[in-house]
């Protein structure tokens, strides 16, 4: 069997068409249809059956798929690391992140990536959770992920110093006028706005284990998603929100007050491979965003 083969199957499945499939891929249909009977004779059954509104694995096909996914992924990281090697001359990069990384720390980053090498072009791919970017990472879905240090990661980890949290509230709340940080004891009669996809820490909510520490359980004002609409509403004054503070930063009415002692989290870039060319220079980059870990 070939990659183009293996090409050819993702395609189809992704655009669950034949026709859409040979368009996307600038190929006949009658060419794509070969291919895929070919790649269905060397593995010994049929890959994908007709649906009424469309087309759809096997069971066969539904084993068959991840293997091919990543070959094709592989291929596609082969071809990048190799324009790489020479350096940030040219070609394409991939960036794996959290979604309050991308709107927090990483603009700054990639305007400069952009007025020093505008020739490279940068492909985001957002995740909500920490286990969804790993996965996507593991798949070969980017060049370089930047989020908390992952776990028995085996290949580089780069460091990029610590995040500081901070405590977000709108312009007219009392909390606005400090200068000094505030002990998170002084927080117990206010209401939070949460997210839903805050880290856990020994099984409970970030923000849950934080006040326990200190005797309480947090009041919840309100239920968000993703951390900068928490943010925005946070703003707006329907409550206090635990947020990192690059994304404060970047919502207008929206006012940072530290906390003390100081909620610090670890970032760090991490690949599979080596690095090197371009995604050295971007690691490079982004390493002067935090202020350095202890």
């Amino acid at each position: 069997m070939s990659l183009r083969q293996m090409e050819y199957l993702v395609a189809v499945v992704e655009e669950r068409s034949f026709t859409r499939a040979a368009e996307a891929l600038n190929v006949t249909q009658s060419a794509l249809s070969h291919q895929i009977k070919a790649l269905e004779r060397e593995v010994g059954g049929r890959l994908l059956e007709r649906l009424p509104r469309g087309v759809g694995l096997t069971p066969m096909g539904r084993a068959f798929l991840p293997h091919a996914e990543r070959a094709v992924r592989s291929a596609a990281q082969a071809r990048r690391a190799a324009r790489a090697a020479a350096g940030a001359e040219g070609g394409e990069l991939h960036i794996a992140t959290l979604h309050a990384l991308a709107v927090g720390m990483l603009p700054p980053v990639f305007a400069r990536w952009r007025r020093e090498f505008p020739e490279v072009l940068l492909h985001l791919h957002e995740y909500t959770t920490t286990e969804e970017l790993r996965d996507g990472m593991e798949r070969g879905v980017a060049d370089i992920g930047v989020g908390p240090r992952p776990e028995a990661w085996s290949g580089p980890v780069v460091s990029l110093g610590d995040e500081e949290i901070v405590v977000v509230t709108c312009a007219g709340d009392p909390l606005a006028g400090r200068t000094d940080p505030i002990c998170l004891t002084d927080l117990a009669d206010r209401a939070w706005v949460r997210c839903q996809l805050e880290p856990r820490v020994r099984g409970q909510r970030w923000l849950d284990w934080a006040c326990a520490q200190h005797g309480f359980r947090p009041l919840t004002a309100l239920e968000t998603e993703h951390s900068s609409t928490a943010v925005r509403m946070a703003a707006a004054g329907v409550g206090i929100v635990a947020a990192p503070l690059p994304i404060a930063e970047t919502v207008e009415g929206a006012v940072a007050v530290r906390v003390s002692p100081a909620w610090r989290r670890e970032q760090t870039a991490f690949s599979r491979d080596e690095l090197i060319g371009a995604v050295q220079e971007f690691v490079r980059m982004c390493g002067g965003t935090y202020t350095a870990a202890a």
